[in-house]
Formats: C-alpha cells, sequence, structure tokens
C-alpha cells in the first residue's frame, strides 16, 4: 500500500515541460542563425571536437533529474505496518451503471456524471462504515472490494467511464449478482446495495436474482438517473456533439427512466427507489437510511504507519546531475565511432 503525502507538488511538473519545450526552441533558432552565416561543413571544421549529442543528453539528464525533485517533494510512501481495529458501521456496496444510455444529458452534466457526483458525496458523509464499488454495462466487472479506504473508493470512481466495460447492455441482474459476492455472509453486519442507474433492463431475471438478494440480508436501495420523456445519447469528438446513437432502422435512440424496474428491485428487498435528479435529495434520503440502519461491530485491517521514500527519489536526482556535471561538450571516442549524426562522411565529403 502506498500514497503520496503532498500531491499538490505535482503542478510542479510543469516546469520540465516548458523546459524542454524551450529547449527545442532554442536550438531550432540557434540552427536556424547559424546557417545564414556558415554552413554545416565548415562549422564541423572550425569545432570538429564539438559534440551534437552531448547538449541533448546533458539537458534530458536535467530534465530527469528536476523531475525526481519534484518526485521527492511529493514524497511518495508505503505502507510498513498495517493494525486492526474495530469499527461500528455498515457494509455499502455502489453498482453504477456504465452503459452508453449513461451519457444521455436529460440530467446535467450527464448521467453517468451525476451518478458519480451522487457517490462521491455519500463517500463524504460516511464515517467507519465499508464501501465497495461494482460497474456495470452488458456485464458486471468488481471496481473495488469492500474496505474503509475511502481515498481509494474515489479514485476508483472517478476513473469510471463508459469505456471500461466493452460489452454494451444493462445487465442489472449481473450487478446484483456480483455485489452480493462482497458481502461477508459470516457477519452480522447490515448490507445494503445501492444501484445507481437509468433503469433499462436488457435481462428478465434481476427480480429473480434481488429476492435471492433479500434472502441473504441484502438490503437494495435503487437511485435513478435520467428523466421519464427520454433523452437521445450523443456521440461526441473533443466534447462536441457529432451525432447521436441510431438503431438498425436509422433512428435515433431514445433512452428513458425505466423507474418501474428500479422500484420493483427495490421493493424485493424491503428497499426503496430514490429520484436521482437532484442531488441533494438523494444524499438526504441516503442519510435518513444510513441512520435508521442499525451499525454492527466488526474488525477492519489498514496500514497504521507509512515510511518515507523521498531518500530515494533525491538519491536519482543528485546520480543524473553528477554525470552531467562531469560530461564535457567534446565529442567521447565511442560515440563518435558511432557516426550518430552522420558527421564523419559529411567531414569526408568535404
Amino acid at each position: 500500500m502506498y500514497q503520496l503525502e503532498e500531491k499538490i507538488w505535482f503542478w510542479l511538473m510543469v516546469i520540465p515541460v516548458l523546459i524542454a519545450v524551450l529547449f527545442f526552441i532554442n536550438e531550432f533558432w540557434k540552427t536556424r542563425a547559424q546557417n545564414k552565416f556558415i554552413t554545416r561543413s565548415s562549422l564541423l571544421k572550425l569545432s570538429p571536437n564539438l559534440s551534437r549529442f552531448k547538449p541533448y543528453l546533458k539537458s534530458l539528464m536535467n530534465l530527469i533529474s528536476l523531475i525526481f525533485l519534484i518526485l521527492a517533494l511529493v514524497n511518495p510512501q508505503v505502507g510498513s505496518k498495517m493494525e486492526t481495529y474495530k469499527r461500528f458501521g455498515i457494509d455499502i456496496v455502489f453498482a453504477i451503471d456504465v452503459s452508453r444510455s449513461m451519457l444521455a444529458e436529460d440530467i446535467a452534466p450527464n448521467r453517468l456524471e451525476k451518478s458519480k457526483q451522487i457517490v462521491n458525496q455519500i463517500i463524504n458523509k460516511l464515517n467507519s462504515d465499508r464501501v465497495g464499488i461494482v460497474a456495470y454495462a452488458g456485464k458486471a466487472f468488481p471496481q473495488l472490494p469492500i474496505t474503509t479506504d475511502y481515498s481509494a473508493a474515489k479514485m476508483f470512481l472517478q476513473n469510471m467511464n463508459t469505456d471500461m466495460i466493452s460489452s454494451q447492455g444493462t445487465a442489472i441482474d449481473e450487478a446484483i449478482q456480483l455485489s452480493t459476492t462482497y458481502f461477508d455472509q459470516d457477519t452480522n453486519t447490515s448490507k445494503l446495495l445501492i444501484i445507481i442507474s437509468d433503469g433499462e433492463d436488457h435481462n428478465n431475471s434481476s427480480l429473480d436474482i434481488a429476492k435471492l438478494a433479500a434472502s441473504k440480508g441484502i438490503k437494495i436501495y435503487t437511485v435513478g438517473v435520467g428523466k421519464e420523456k427520454g433523452s437521445p445519447i450523443p456521440i461526441k469528438k473533443n466534447g462536441v456533439i457529432q451525432n447521436y446513437k441510431r438503431d438498425n432502422n436509422d433512428e435515433v435512440v431514445i433512452t428513458k427512466l425505466n423507474k418501474k424496474v428500479l422500484t420493483e428491485i427495490a421493493e424485493i428487498t424491503n428497499g426503496n427507489f430514490i429520484n436521482g435528479e437532484n442531488t441533494t435529495f438523494v444524499i438526504n434520503e441516503i442519510d435518513k437510511i444510513l441512520l435508521e440502519t442499525e451499525k454492527v461491530e466488526f474488525e477492519t485491517k489498514q496500514f497504521s504507519d507509512f515510511d518515507d521514500q523521498f531518500q530515494l527519489f533525491i538519491f536519482i536526482a543528485f546520480i543524473f546531475l553528477f554525470f552531467d556535471i562531469f560530461m564535457f561538450d567534446s565529442k567521447t571516442s565511442w560515440i563518435n565511432a558511432l557516426n550518430l549524426f552522420n558527421e564523419n562522411n559529411a567531414t569526408k565529403k568535404d
């Protein structure tokens, strides 16, 4: 397990990029200026031992040194000690729909981004509960095993998109089935599954799987994102809408919120359907649910101590600086023998 202590220093990575750009601009300008007054062959005669390769190598080494010094400021840390803690909480699994229909923009900015906002704000309000994340479209895919590491949960959540699962469609039944495996059946913790979707279901077994989940003590709450009147699915390039998704008859596909399916799934497990149009409303409803749900003591393991790793990055940076100091601009014999820039042939022609 690792963590980055000071992520804000990553902004300094702009500096090496700017230096590299300025270096190449300078080299281009210098070459053009030289060509106005002297030919390349004449320049080689005047300074036969001057290496054309070394300036690039020295600049590269300086940039690498700078990058490692910035990484030292970020200070990556590695977990060195793990302890077992007792907590009172609930086990919560979020099953998030990442099918293409979630790109519809009837809910701003779109259904998927709204879903991620909702889950992120729910996680912000959690204290000692464990969370897990499942992504699903035509298939269900595990994203994050159940954990108390909320930072990891937010990271996985942020990276979710409609391209992460190649099998398109909406298989809510598979999402429920996979989510049930996240919960530890040997403990008596309260188990909540929160499905966030537009409710389009391309399989017919969701209600049967929901009954199976209920028999295992899992309560399902569904959050519907989208509007019942429907919306087309935009196809974008560089953030600009190029077209809309069409069916085999070349008709624009209209995706609608299927409130009926989501409500039936929730009610089978004594849960509720929540309209996800208003984020604040959803968060308040989930807050009520969590307050009413019994919290049970459980044990969890997590790293309690981390070792700094900045020393390694400083050491590597100084190694590159050390070699740079003792690297002269004159040619090195073995590099000259390689004739990387065809210099020997140019000299012979003259």
